[in-house]
């Protein structure tokens, strides 16, 4: 037998879906945009074609069936397949590109460096950075990734841990020797001082915050405690503030995620005996935790790699 001289009309099928789920053939009409007769006499039509109840007509509405039950399982299931099946089809071939939000701050000092190592692995796949001076918003559904600075993982998203925030002075090796050796919390907090703003955004530490959070300063010794002096330069943003401290204006407050590679390559000099570790790190959170696109999937996997 072939299958067309089975099978109902996917129209009837489609129709039947819609009155099952609703139980109800007005409910079900109004969906459609027809009639409730119209989708009644459907139904009749389906039921004497397969020879089967698949309705139990009760006041005010519809009741299924045991075959009518079963039915509706396997058709929702098969119109599920089909519409998942054409969703990937028609975005795979189609968008090959990801939206990645984050800060300037990630974005001009972690991310970048690396990304041409992405591009090689994957030049099919265009990555779209979005950058804002506050904190990204990660719900916004047209970012498939985000790139949060954020106290604690958060719970609603899928997300990852990208760094731990290691945080330490650091300055230009010029302004290094002309100080050499920093060695106490007195000489430090005298040095020129740069200063984030306020509306960096929260979490960002200052140097009143820093001090009081050192492992050798002494809270409850208010009149032992050594107090920074008076920052000599402010920035809104944390890019500006490191490009100040590599040009040798002064000394910033340096997050280990951001800075290291600045570090490594000799542009800045951390004081690492001036040590702590912040309870705000950096997240990547996946946005659209149902959007499986294999630009998305290698992004991640990239990402945390390196990491």
């Amino acid at each position: 037998m072939l299958l067309k001289e089975f099978m109902p009309s996917a129209q009837s099928l489609l129709i039947f879906e819609v009155a099952a789920r609703h139980l109800s053939f007005t409910a079900a009409a109004h969906e459609l945009g027809s009639t409730q007769s119209a989708v009644s006499q459907q139904m009749r039509g389906l039921e004497q074609q397969l020879d089967l109840q698949l309705f139990k007509r009760i006041y005010r509405g519809v009741a299924l069936t045991d075959a009518g039950q079963q039915l509706y399982e396997a058709v929702e299931s098969g119109f599920l397949q089909i519409t998942n099946c054409l969703t990937k089809l028609q975005k795979t071939p189609m968008r090959q590109c990801i939206n990645v939000e984050t800060d300037f701050a990630f974005a001009a000092f972690w991310l970048l460096p690396r990304l041409s190592d992405f591009r090689k692995l994957h030049p099919e796949i265009e990555v779209r950075i979005v950058t804002s001076q506050t904190q990204p918003d990660y719900t916004a559904q047209q970012n498939d990734i985000s790139i949060i600075f954020a106290k604690g993982k958060p719970n609603k998203y899928r997300s990852h841990l990208v760094s731990i925030g290691h945080v330490f002075p650091v300055c230009s090796p010029a302004l290094l020797a002309q100080n050499a050796p920093i060695d106490g919390l007195q000489q430090l907090a005298s040095l020129p001082l740069l200063k984030l703003a306020d509306v960096a955004g929260n979490g960002w530490l200052n140097w009143r915050g820093f001090f009081n959070q050192l492992p050798n300063q002494a809270p409850s010794q208010l009149s032992n405690k050594v107090i920074p002096s008076e920052p000599v330069l402010t920035f809104n943003n944390y890019t500006l503030l490191v490009q100040a401290a590599i040009a040798g204006q002064g000394v910033g407050i340096g997050w280990g995620t951001l800075v290291d590679d600045l570090v490594d390559n000799g542009m800045l000099v951390a004081l690492k005996s001036f040590s702590i570790v912040s309870d705000w790190d950096y997240y990547l959170v996946e946005t659209n935790t149902n959007d499986s696109l294999p630009a998305k999937q290698h992004f991640v996997a990239w990402l945390l790699s390196c990491v």
